[in-house]
């Protein structure tokens, strides 16, 4: 059934009306690789570009896009969110990962919007990385896991 097609067939936005109001959760993930030119200017934990540092500003796009995904995504509830967080680390593949975590208590989830923020932190560290070598991929962004709608939700 999708969620979002009345019964005539039309575009509608879910009503909550009747669901109950539960603390939410959700974490998205988002991969992007470097080449290796890029990776070499990695300082410690920070990516330095003529932009400024790479990771703390993918952070904040991260959060402030999360903050907006009412707005971006047609039909998404718009929401105020609880607590965003946006965490950056490099994998054993030497990738940049980025981790979106959102949470709010209210009728329904926040995956689109950890989504959404992992999604546009990716395309930060590609916008303030592109200067230095066009050879970036975002190879995948994914739903990690979900709690507190009508089922749970954990990749393995």
């Amino acid at each position: 059934m999708l969620t979002h097609i009345n019964k005539q067939g039309d575009p509608n936005m879910v009503d909550v009306t009747e669901k109950q109001v539960t603390h939410r959760t959700a974490t998205a993930r988002s991969v992007v690789a470097l080449p290796a030119q890029v990776f070499e200017l990695l300082a410690g934990n920070e990516l330095q570009s003529k932009k400024g540092p790479v990771f703390q500003t993918a952070i904040i796009a991260g959060i402030m896009a999360a903050k907006k995904t009412g707005d971006l995504i047609p039909l998404c509830h718009p929401l105020g969110l609880d607590n965003c967080n946006v965490a950056i680390h490099i994998n054993e593949q030497q990738e940049v990962v980025v981790d979106c975590t959102a949470s709010i208590t209210a009728k329904t989830g926040v995956e689109m919007e950890a989504l959404v923020g992992a999604s546009i932190a990716a395309l930060t560290i590609y916008d303030m990385c592109k200067a230095m070598s066009h050879d970036i991929v975002i190879k995948e962004t994914k739903l990690i896991s979900k709690t507190g709608g009508k089922r749970d939700f954990k990749r393995s």
